[in-house]
């Protein structure tokens, strides 16, 4: 076991420690329903399980500056570590499912920090609050027969009516065609702090330059179960592929701690700088950890819980992984 698998270990109980009070759920509920659900699978990720990893850099608008005294605002190139990944703890997934894509990326910053953003395609959360997402998880757990009770998963989000405006918008959007075509919002609130303490509520979202491309039905249809890595290698070795990671800026109204609400799309929004690709294919992502707690100074979270809890899931996940669990 290397040293950072075991300082990972050793860290573990301050993780738990470190779940919301007013939790009934631990992290580690998610981790045991995410192996039930699909299976162990020893040194893969618990969530998002099939990625691929890629390597870019970020440039800071200059507007960025005027919201935040983060030094990954200030003005220089930064280094972005970015892992694309499906949904799910299968790192079999069919990629024409319609089911959320993912993204992790990690800029590490100009005084050895690093500042770590995690998002969906869905610009919502599929529960209000961490137990809510556990009780929709646990009705997707097989029968005795070994089928999911489809009944009883529809009666749960009718009696839970913050897991339905994610499913909605699953069913409403076909899946992209690549990871580059696709938009990926962060879905938890965050604060923005300048140099006068001053602070700006936002949501972040990444826009792809290219625009979004879904699949046709007929491509769901036809494609393998697996293509979004080959198409992204390709796409790259043909040149750059970029986002603009942009601030949705909240108003006092706009909730903080429910990641299954969307704001309105009435809301400003400001260019915080270009996030480039230029490579992808090997591994060095895998022994990354995108805990979006994880911040640049100049950046705060906010008090939801479901971001809360997700450092502590997000590390279990990490040990086991990194201890070949």
């Amino acid at each position: 076991m290397g040293h950072l698998a075991r300082l990972f270990i050793l860290l573990l109980p301050t993780f738990l420690l470190s779940s919301p009070a007013n939790s009934a759920v631990q992290g580690n509920d998610f981790i045991e329903v995410f192996e039930k659900l699909s299976g162990k699978h020893p040194g893969v990720r618990k969530g998002h399980a099939k990625g691929v990893c890629a390597l870019g850099s970020f440039s800071p608008s200059k507007e960025s500056a005027l919201y935040s005294h983060a030094n990954l605002f200030s003005g220089q190139d930064i280094k972005a570590s970015i892992r694309f990944s499906m949904a799910g703890g299968n790192p079999y997934a069919d990629e024409t499912a319609r089911s959320p894509r993912g993204i992790g990326v990690q800029f590490s910053l100009p005084n050895g920090a690093v500042h770590n953003i995690a998002g969906l395609t869905t610009p919502v959360f599929p529960g209000k609050d961490p137990e809510t997402f556990l009780g929709l998880l646990k009705t997707l757990l097989p029968n005795e027969q070994g089928k999911v009770d489809f009944a009883k998963l529809a009666e749960y989000r009718q009696a839970h009516p913050s897991t339905l405006p994610q499913f909605n918008w699953l069913q409403s959007h076909n899946p992209p065609s690549s990871y580059t075509r696709a938009q990926y919002f962060g879905i938890h609130a965050f604060y923005l702090v300048d140099e006068k303490g001053q602070k700006t509520k936002f949501k972040w979202r990444l826009v792809p330059d290219e625009g979004e491309l879904p699949l046709t039905e007929e491509q769901m249809a036809q494609l393998p179960k697996s293509f979004l890595a080959k198409k992204l290698q390709q796409e790259l070795s043909d040149g750059q592929r970029s986002f603009d990671l942009q601030a949705i800026i909240g108003e006092a109204q706009d909730p903080v701690n429910d990641p299954s609400q969307a704001w309105p799309e009435s809301r400003k929004v400001i260019s915080l700088g270009k996030l480039t690709m230029h490579s992808a294919g090997d591994d060095h992502c895998e022994k990354i950890n995108y805990d979006p707690n994880v911040l640049a100074k100049g950046v705060l979270p906010s008090s939801d819980p479901v971001l809360k809890l997700r450092s502590v899931a997000y590390a279990i996940s990490f040990a086991k992984r990194v201890s070949g669990n």
